[in-house]
């Protein structure tokens, strides 16, 4: 069993659901080197999340960014959450990033990742703000 670890940093965004699997998959090339694995992908911020899921039509992104947006919407009177010291979209960033999760295990199988069809890697930014967040990939496995 053999282990790899590394930390990369996503690209800067503002609010909105992006397709980063390209990304990941140019950012962790120890995928290649496993016959079997599992990679997990945990981002270190708590107004952002990580989610597997469509990565075909853009309208799904942007139909979960609404969606999300109407369980927690923004508080534009700054007075529907006591949390504002960031921001009036601080608090509804930590319930999203909390709801999505903060982590995804994707299985390796023969140097690439054993995903659906129609699944790809999301980096769901809840903040206004252009951040840049940084991501652990941790794999576990069975190298060639």
């Amino acid at each position: 069993m053999s282990w790899s670890q590394k930390t990369f940093k996503l690209p800067r965004a503002s609010r909105g659901s992006y397709l980063v699997t390209d990304h990941v998959v140019r950012s962790v090339p120890d995928i290649k080197d496993y016959k079997i694995g599992l990679l997990n992908l945990f981002v270190k911020h708590t107004s952002c999340a990580l989610s597997l899921n469509e990565n075909f039509d853009d309208d799904v992104r942007e139909d979960m960014s609404d969606a999300l947006d109407r369980i927690a919407p923004e508080d534009r009177k700054g007075n529907l959450y006591r949390h504002s010291a960031e921001g009036l979209d601080d608090m509804p960033a930590h319930i999203k990033s909390s709801l999505v999760g903060a982590s995804i295990t994707i299985p390796i199988r023969d140097g690439e990742l054993d995903t659906g069809t129609w699944q790809g890697i999301w980096y769901l930014e809840f903040r206004a703000m252009k951040h840049e967040r940084s991501v652990v990939a941790t794999i576990q496995g069975q190298k060639f």
